[in-house]
């Protein structure tokens, strides 16, 4: 049954300096639904957990076309995460309709970039910046960083050190741009591989769709979390990733502020 829980305060809306001390607020109250999807290949270790997690969303690409926007926020998208870049000339060409779709009918959204291991890390940041507009209703920037063994042009694996050196360098200038945290999207094998977890005032994204997140992780803070690859949601055709946000729905109905302050160690 579709639960629709009226949430949200109306905030003054204002572009922060310090992206860690003054998160942006959004300015329109935040209508969160209750998640109408399905799974077609569900992990049998994750089980129902998500479900304990009322703010769902997906992220998406280039490879989701044909959305009905209005169909897939009525069935349960809170939020999307919207690729726009990828090393230091890819721009995915769905990134302004998915943007300004996904605004259009309530959904808040973010955008992400897929690191390039072949490019320094300050030439990616202004590739991003160059593309994603700066937004005070949209959630925090996220950087992508995964292995890439299928790549054609970069298959390339840097020393941990090297790894999280230039991960800061990335988040420390996209995040004196937007005046916000950004977000850290990684996978088990890359999380663990680059002990990431040393990175120190992150925000993480993380990927866990064989096993709970606290099992992948263990002891491993995050504010959102990717549950599954293989979702199906009404409005979008074809698989879909799945992601839950760590907090409430009166968490996430105070805004863009939840995102910088609400994260979960289970």
């Amino acid at each position: 049954m579709r639960i629709a829980l009226i949430v949200g305060l109306l905030l003054a809306a204002c572009e922060p300096r310090a992206p860690a001390q003054h998160p942006v607020a959004i300015a329109a109250p935040v209508l969160v639904i209750a998640p109408q999807f399905d799974d077609t290949s569900p992990h049998e270790a994750v089980g129902r957990l998500p479900m304990r997690f009322p703010v769902h969303g997906v992220d998406l690409s280039r490879f989701q076309q044909g959305i009905d926007w209005n169909r897939a926020r009525g069935s349960g998208v809170n939020f999307a995460f919207v690729k726009a870049t990828e090393g230091g000339d890819g721009y995915d060409p769905l990134f302004p309709s998915h943007w300004t779709k996904a605004a259009a009918v309530g959904v808040r959204r973010g955008a992400y970039h897929l690191y390039y291991h072949c490019r320094p890390a300050i030439q990616q940041a202004r590739w991003f910046i160059a593309h994603v507009p700066r937004d005070p209703d949209a959630l925090p920037p996220v950087l992508d960083m995964e292995w890439t063994p299928t790549s054609p042009t970069c298959r390339v694996r840097h020393a941990p050190a090297e790894i999280r050196a230039e991960a800061r360098v990335f988040l420390n200038v996209v995040g004196a741009h937007y005046g916000r945290t950004p977000i850290l999207y990684s996978t088990p094998d890359f999380f663990h591989d680059n002990d990431l977890g040393k990175l120190t005032g992150v925000t993480f994204w993380l990927r866990s769709v064989a096993a709970p997140v606290a099992q992948t992780y263990p002891g491993q803070n995050w504010t959102f979390w990717q549950y599954t690859g293989t979702g199906v949601v009404p409005g979008i055709p074809g698989k879909v990733d799945l992601s839950v946000f760590a907090g409430s729905a009166e968490e996430w109905g105070r805004g863009s502020a939840a995102t910088d302050a609400h994260q979960r160690w289970y």
